[in-house]
This record gives C-alpha cells, sequence and structure tokens, in this order.
C-alpha cells in the first residue's frame, strides 16, 4: 500500500471499534443498497464491520467508482464532521454488517476521545486534500475566464475546501459536451454541476451556499455565544469558546477566513517556520471549531443586533433571527475601492482584494498591479510573482518600511520580476475598447506620480488592492460606542459619558475587550486601536472568553 493510500485508509483496531459501537448501532445492509447519497446533509459516519462500502462519483461518463471500505475502514471525507454535503454516494458493494455513527454523536465522540478524533479528523481531511489533487472530482463550473459569477462562484467553492474543476466553453470540448447533454444555453453561463443531481445556473453565492450545506442554520437558533465575522478573530473565539463548554454559533458574510484567508503565505506567525498560506491556516481552524461543535454559516450577513431581555437577538438580512447571551462583533476590516470611475464594473473581471491560487491561475503571463503597503499586500506580491510576468507594487508612501515588514521588503527588493512604484497611484482603468458593461474587462491602467505629477500607463489586465481597511461595523446600533472611524471602542477607552448614551445598565466597568453593551464584545481588526496582525487577532478572540465566561456566570446570578 502506498504512503498516499495509507493515509486516507485507515483500519481501526477491535478494540477502537468497541469503543466506537458505544457511540451507535450496528446495522445489516444488502449488496447494493444506498448508503449515502450525493448532495444528503449530515450523514452518518460509516464503519465497515463485514463487506464491502464502495464510493462511487458522478463523472460527465457517468457514476465512477473511487474507492472501498473493507472491515475496519471507514467511509467519508470532512463533509462527515462539517455536516455540509456529501460529494459522493456511498453503497454497499458487498452484504454486511455497518456500524452507522449519527452526526450529532460523532461530534461527542471528536471531542470526548482524543486518540479517535486524531485519526478520523486526520484521515478525512486527507481524503479531501487527495480529492483536490484527482482528476475525477464530481463539481464542475463552466463559464469564461473573467466572468464575474464565475469568480464568485470558484472562490466561494475554494474558501469551503470544495474540490472543483474550472471549464471555459471557449476552448474545453468538455464543456460544450456537458451544455449539450443538459439543454444549457451558452447565455445562461455560468452553470455549477453538482455531480449528477444538481446544475446551478448563473447561481448567487446564497444559492451554492444552500446546495453544498455551508448554510443549514434554523430560523431562531440560540446559543450561548454568537460570533459575527470568521476571521482569525472570529474563529480563535469559536474554537476556545466551544471547547470550554459553550454552545457557539458563527457567521459570516463572506468566506471564512477573512482577509487573512486571502494571504498566500503568513511567514511571521508563530509555528510555522517555513510559512502558511491564509486558506490553509483558516483551513486548519474551521474543521477545529467545527470538531468542538460550533455552527459555522456563510455567507450570511448580520443586519442588526438589538437587546432582548438579558440576551440578544441578530437579525439577518434574509429575514432570520438568532439569539445569545453574548455577542462577539468579530466582522473586522475590508480593503476599500479606489476611487475610480468605472471600478464596479471591473471587480471580477480584473479587480481583485485577495491573492490566492484562484487568481494566480488567471494571471499566468501576464502583467499585474498591486495597490498597497502592508504586509497583505507584500505577501500577495510575491505570490503573485511566481506567475506573473511582472508585479507593478503601487503605494502612497516614500518609503514602504514604514508600514511593511522588513523580511518583506527585502523579498521584494530581491525578486527581479517585481517592481516598486513609490509615491504612485493609479489615476484611471481603461477596458475594451467599445464593449458594454456586461462584456467588458480590464485591459490596462493610467498611473500618476504624486511628487512629479508625472503620469504613465501600464498594459496590466490584472489589479489587486490592498489599501484602506473599513471596519464592518454599520450594522450595529448608533448607541454602540465606536471611533470617528468606525471601529469599536471597548474597555478602558470607553468614558463614563459612552456609558451612560449607550445605557450601560450593570454595577462594573466594562472588561477589556466589551464595548458599550454590557456582555457584546469586539475582537480583531474591527477593534478600535487593535494591532491589524493575525496573530494580534487570535490572542483577542482566544482571551475574550474567560471574560465572556465571567460575563454569563454574572448574568445566571442575577
Amino acid at each position: 500500500m502506498s504512503s498516499a493510500t495509507a493515509d486516507v485508509n485507515y483500519t481501526f483496531t477491535a478494540a477502537q471499534i468497541a469503543t466506537l459501537k458505544s457511540y451507535g448501532d450496528v446495522r445489516a445492509h444488502a449488496e447494493g443498497e444506498i448508503l449515502t447519497e450525493e448532495g444528503q446533509t449530515h450523514q452518518d459516519f460509516l464503519v465497515t464491520l463485514s463487506g464491502e462500502t464502495h464510493i462511487f462519483v458522478e463523472t460527465p461518463d457517468g457514476p465512477k467508482r473511487v474507492g472501498w471500505m473493507e472491515p475496519g475502514q471507514f467511509t467519508g471525507d470532512i463533509s462527515v464532521i462539517t455536516g455540509a454535503a456529501s460529494l459522493v454516494n456511498v453503497t454497499m458493494g458487498k452484504a454486511g454488517d455497518l456500524l452507522h455513527i449519527a452526526h450529532d454523536r460523532l461530534q461527542d465522540l471528536l471531542v470526548a476521545n482524543s486518540e479517535l478524533s486524531d485519526i478520523i479528523v486526520q484521515t478525512l481531511t486527507a481524503r479531501r486534500a487527495f480529492a483536490h489533487n484527482a482528476d475525477h472530482g464530481s463539481v464542475i463550473v463552466i463559464g469564461a475566464p473573467q466572468d464575474r459569477l464565475v469568480f464568485t462562484s470558484r472562490d466561494l467553492l475554494s474558501k469551503f475546501g470544495i474540490p472543483h474543476r474550472w471549464l471555459s466553453p471557449e476552448t474545453d470540448p468538455l464543456a460544450e459536451r456537458m451544455l449539450t447533454a443538459k439543454g444549457i444555453d451558452p447565455a445562461d453561463l455560468p452553470v455549477v454541476f453538482r455531480g449528477g443531481s444538481q446544475v446551478l445556473v448563473r447561481p448567487t453565492a446564497s444559492e451554492i451556499s444552500h446546495a453544498f450545506g455551508f448554510d443549514l442554520l434554523k430560523d431562531g437558533a440560540t446559543a450561548d455565544v454568537i460570533v459575527v465575522g470568521a476571521g482569525p478573530a472570529g474563529l480563535a473565539a469559536s474554537v476556545y469558546a466551544a471547547s470550554e463548554g459553550l454552545s457557539v454559533i458563527t457567521i459570516d458574510s463572506g468566506n471564512p477566513g477573512g482577509q487573512a484567508g486571502t494571504s498566500s503565505k503568513i511567514e511571521n506567525y508563530l509555528g510555522f517556520p517555513t510559512g502558511v498560506s491564509g486558506q490553509e491556516l483558516t483551513d486548519r481552524a474551521v474543521i477545529q471549531a467545527l470538531k468542538f461543535g460550533v455552527s459555522l454559516t456563510a455567507p450570511v450577513k448580520a443586519a442588526s443586533l438589538e437587546q432582548q431581555g438579558k440576551g440578544f437577538s441578530v437579525s439577518l438580512t434574509d429575514g432570520r433571527t438568532i439569539g445569545s447571551k453574548a455577542v462577539v462583533i468579530a466582522t473586522g476590516a475590508q480593503y476599500q475601492r479606489l476611487p475610480l470611475e468605472h471600478i464596479e464594473r471591473f471587480e471580477g473581471r480584473g479587480i481583485y482584494y485577495g491573492a490566492t491560487p484562484m487568481e494566480a491561475q488567471l494571471c499566468q503571463g501576464s502583467e499585474v498591479v498591486l495597490v498597497g503597503a502592508g504586509n497583505s499586500a507584500g505577501q500577495g506580491a510575491v505570490f503573485l510573482s511566481t506567475s506573473a510576468a511582472k508585479v507593478h507594487v503601487m503605494y502612497r508612501r516614500a518609503d514602504i518600511r514604514e508600514t511593511m515588514s522588513e523580511y518583506l521588503v527585502k523579498r521584494l527588493e530581491e525578486t527581479p520580476n517585481i517592481i516598486l512604484h513609490p509615491e504612485t497611484e493609479i489615476s484611471a482603468l481603461h477596458g475594451v475598447e467599445g464593449a458594454d458593461e456586461f462584456d467588458d474587462r480590464l485591459v490596462s491602467i493610467s498611473h500618476t506620480h504624486r511628487g512629479s505629477g508625472e503620469t504613465g500607463t501600464c498594459e496590466a489586465p490584472f489589479v489587486f488592492l490592498f489599501v484602506g481597511a473599513k471596519p464592518f461595523t454599520r450594522w450595529l446600533s448608533k448607541n454602540m460606542t465606536c471611533d470617528r472611524t468606525g471601529f469599536v471602542q471597548t474597555g478602558a477607552d470607553l468614558e463614563n459619558l459612552d456609558l451612560v448614551k449607550a445605557g450601560w445598565a450593570i454595577d462594573r466597568m466594562p472588561s477589556e475587550y466589551e464595548t458599550s453593551w454590557p456582555r457584546v464584545y469586539a475582537v480583531g481588526d474591527v477593534r478600535a486601536g487593535s494591532v491589524k496582525r493575525v496573530a494580534s487577532a487570535v490572542g483577542q478572540g482566544s482571551v475574550v472568553v474567560s471574560h465572556i465566561h465571567r460575563a454569563i456566570a454574572e448574568l445566571d446570578e442575577e
């Protein structure tokens, strides 16, 4: 057996199976019986005791068997833990007995038994990684390279770790064959095929989220803590709160990871001497959170936060409402649009706000412009330099060292195809001459030197923006105290007058991360005065949980 196969196939010992049986029940199954269907959520964790289970994926050429499980082995990939939609069909290849462990009981097992938890999580994670590198993925996206909906669909699937293939209808014969077989008009592109069970035509992010089981949140759901935002701070708060016995609902308006999730490589994060990508860090944190029972949903957007009795109510923009005893605001900050004409027109068609492998694939061999002078900008430039012909880094300051770590500055200076443009800003965006809004895409940019006024043009069809972080706080009540730029103020930064205006009604002052509302906390980039680094956000998210425990105990004593 190869090492790769060993990673994805683990055989439980008799003693381990005896332990597992206390979490489920044994059932007999006939040959050919369907055990798990593609698209099924909250699937059972299945351990083969006798007989064989067979795993199939739906391909354009029909079902394809991609694996089988013998006695002692178990089915599934990471979706068994997350509760998301299964990407495969599982059938009984040879009659026998299976141990069924329901999704909620699997959560209990993962928390209670460290040995089995490590085995299960590592194996299921390895299977998902194997599927990313295999050529038999059942999820296929068909659409033009610079179609905004193609980018949105692929970005969402990538951020949730869904293995998928992207086919261009202009260059790939398979795309044409699949569209013809389903009777899909090219005018209706893009489409997302979820195996053989569902075709999503020009899907919204919400439709993809529901189809793949990323959004299983019920209206009226309650928990001890609601965490709004699933970046490093929000995920840290979620993991620590859940691991310490609190029930947690975590939501995010975009994809898990926040800005950090778009970082190609973070080299100064403690414990990763060779660096770690933002996506890898996010993937690990999400699995960790789900392992401890966090209910994670995205993309859903918070519309308002209201006090309701002794607790809180968070209303979502889709009309759903969720409740809790405490709330953690971890909505972070977003890179701002530049004040340029038609910039919205080119978003997803040449204008991007993150540098991940998906964007790097698009700009292979092209010249690109990256705007920004922070660490995220530096990391993005280094990453893009491996695929782009040239990377032009433009920033308003005279000295990039004022805002970027020295190790990154040296990396930029030593990379031959990275060109630094200090005191330079983009002055105009140019699309395809004569194209309408639907067919337009970015072709080039004009730039201006702030000191000399000298202008120039760069034939770069891809621009990456890493500038002007703006907090996500418009959904909060005006009674919530923020600084003049919209960042939430907490702890000692709050003055007595702020607390009076907010209606502070308990006999103590706010704790370090507590806002002007008791039991509502702000951590990470959204918090006024916070250090805008991943490690800082994770630290705040983990430390705030001790404050939450004390506040909930205080509430229970009232």
